[in-house]
């Protein structure tokens, strides 16, 4: 697979907001753990091998557990994550699979206030979205996972 254009040559005022985005949740309450495996989830489910290998390797460096890193695919079957990981993992899909069933249900939703401020969970919908939106431009840029 090639990579089709490079996005941040091209628009890098656009790239450079991500990244404050990005730098805007790195130094925020959410936890790092959670923001990585929302990432990581995210790119998963929206086929960005790129993203998928990123997050991957950052978590990895950061000393998260191959256990983890392989749990992410079948979070709901694993048994080595938080009550409040499960419920950043269950918000990121629904909020990732908009279009796939009933938008973001309310137990989904409730489950999650009980883990998270509603400074974190607002956050955590920031972070989705960023995700979501990294994965829209990796997938159709075609970006080479490793590079």
């Amino acid at each position: 697979m090639t990579q089709r254009i490079n996005v941040a040559k091209h628009v890098p005022q656009a790239y450079h907001a991500f990244l404050s985005v990005e730098k805007l949740l790195h130094e925020s309450e959410l936890p790092d753990a959670t923001r990585e495996l929302v990432k990581l989830r995210a790119s998963q489910v929206n086929g960005c091998a790129y993203c998928v290998d990123m997050h991957s390797r950052d978590m990895k460096k950061a000393g998260e557990s191959d256990e983890r890193l392989w749990s992410v695919a079948v979070w709901r079957e694993a048994t080595v994550f938080t009550p409040a990981e499960r419920a950043a993992l269950a918000l990121t899909e629904e909020a990732t699979r908009l279009a796939d069933r009933e938008a973001v249900p309310d137990a989904v939703w409730q489950e999650a206030a009980e883990h998270y401020s509603e400074e974190q969970l607002s956050l955590l919908i920031v972070a989705i979205a960023m995700i979501n939106a990294w994965n829209r431009i990796g997938v159709t840029a075609r970006l080479t996972p490793g590079t």
